[in-house]
């Protein structure tokens, strides 16, 4: 048996090509959208992609199947259960019905129908030589965790969680314990609360340690667990959830250079400037309005929750390649309609004597003596809970851009664990208005360094 992952690590999604070595025919399970990586793959281990197989309508991430197997010709596979629900995919595709094979050469994938995290959800479990050897569980069962019941409505969430317990129950119980689990997302995902740092597992070692598979764990009992993990839903979701279930796909734009007034011009229609600067560069000066996100793999992840989806973007960097990279990272949450990035970059913005922002930075020292501001905390719960500064506020970051309008009046300084999130937060804080806004570069690590008290 052939698996190969492949790892999102922005959005902590992975995908997956499994398939037969010996006759090289594989199938992709849940593609992101850009999908050359699946193609150059097959062709430098000369496969042959035969299939295309989705465990259900993601929420989290720009869904690349169609494109996949319209480009390899593959068959295209995804559930049958999505009639009648509130998602439903509407172009052609083979049906997935609940006992259904596949053969892959010598390996066979067995469709078992999971509802739970969504009513169509389906897992692939891989059989080897009559033996069942690996389960492709999707967002159906993750390692330390399972998938959450809330993606369709406040109205079914109860009744989603009380399918999830079935489907433990009674697909997983005949299962031995040496099945081999490859989920489709990892720790740093919202798909799930509490999942382990591990990418994979097997199924002995859940029925150990994942709560959820807790032996005489009852319904009532199961309902109540999953009920209090649920974390933050990002607004996005559904939006990306009604985009994989249509017709039309997005293309991925190449980045274009723009000349600063053609960037100006852009700008002052209502396009979003999104800066990939790190925290110094941008709080010693920056477009006005625009938000920083420091390029890397959380582009994608960190815009899809603060950038609006109505408007055309614009990127800050002087370099094509990082251009490229944030290009494909926002395509990956359905960003796709981006002008271009700022040819020159911030050096030709200040030779041309545009107007510039500051956010100015405080030390953990000069932070502790301050009288009259607010220290607005925007790490997780989990981290909040482990040791904040006294009297700071508590937003996480994620949550920021939907309750920008109840943070406190006064001067905001804001904080994270090393400030990556802190000046995004900061240039939201900037964008509606608020003109007493600082930051403290290092976070919560610089303040514990300077030998400064947290609560808890």
């Amino acid at each position: 048996m052939l698996i190969q992952r492949f790892e999102e690590k922005g959005l902590s999604h992975y995908s997956y090509i499994v398939g037969c070595q010996k006759t090289g025919q594989v199938a992709v399970i849940d593609p992101r959208f850009d999908v050359d990586l699946y193609l150059d793959y097959a062709e430098k281990h000369q496969c042959v992609i035969s299939h295309v197989f989705e465990t259900h309508i993601h929420a989290d991430y720009a869904s690349g199947a169609r494109y996949l197997a319209s480009r390899c010709g593959a068959t295209l596979c995804l559930s049958a259960y999505d009639k009648g629900e509130k998602y439903e995919v509407n172009f052609p595709h083979q049906e997935c019905f609940d006992g259904d094979s596949f053969q892959l050469g010598t390996l066979t994938l067995k469709v078992l129908h999971t509802p739970g995290h969504t009513p169509e959800h389906i897992s692939f479990l891989a059989i080897e030589k009559d033996q069942p050897v690996a389960l492709f569980s999707g967002d159906f069962l993750f390692v330390g965790s399972v998938g959450r019941p809330d993606l369709i409505g406040e109205e079914a969430t109860v009744g989603l969680a009380k399918k999830l317990y079935a489907s433990i129950q009674e697909k997983l119980s005949t299962l031995p314990n040496s099945v081999e689990i490859y989920p489709s997302h990892g720790a740093g995902s919202f798909c799930g609360g509490g999942m382990a740092a591990r990418s994979s597992s097997t199924l002995g070692q859940e029925r150990l340690s994942n709560p959820f598979l807790k032996p005489h764990l009852t319904e009532t009992e199961f309902v109540d667990l999953i009920l209090s993990r649920i974390p933050f839903r990002p607004d996005y979701f559904l939006r990306m959830k009604e985009y994989n279930a249509g017709n039309n796909r997005k293309q991925l734009v190449s980045p274009v250079p723009l000349e600063h007034n053609v960037f100006k011009k852009h700008q002052e229609k209502g396009a979003t400037v999104l800066d990939l600067r790190d925290q110094k560069a941008f709080s010693r000066g920056h477009i006005p309005g625009a938000i920083c996100i420091g390029e890397g793999d959380k582009v994608g992840f960190w815009a899809s929750m603060v950038v609006p989806y109505d408007k055309p973007l614009l990127i800050v960097t002087d370099d094509p390649l990082t251009a490229s990279e944030a290009f494909a990272s926002l395509a990956r949450v359905g960003l796709v309609q981006i002008e271009g990035y700022l040819k020159g970059g911030m050096a030709l913005w200040e030779k041309e004597g545009e107007p510039l922002e500051t956010t100015p930075e405080v030390t953990p020292e000069r932070l502790q003596g301050m009288k009259d501001v607010q220290i607005i905390d925007v790490r997780s719960i989990g981290e909040w809970v482990g040791g904040h500064i006294e009297k700071a506020h508590h937003i996480p970051c994620g949550e920021l851009s939907q309750k920008l309008n109840e943070l406190p009046s006064g001067h905001l300084v804001f904080v994270c664990a090393g400030g990556y999130r802190s000046i995004l937060a900061a240039s939201l804080a900037q964008k509606q208005g608020r003109k007493l806004v600082s930051h403290l570069p290092g976070g919560v690590l610089a303040w514990h360094g300077a030998g400064l008290p947290l609560i808890s």
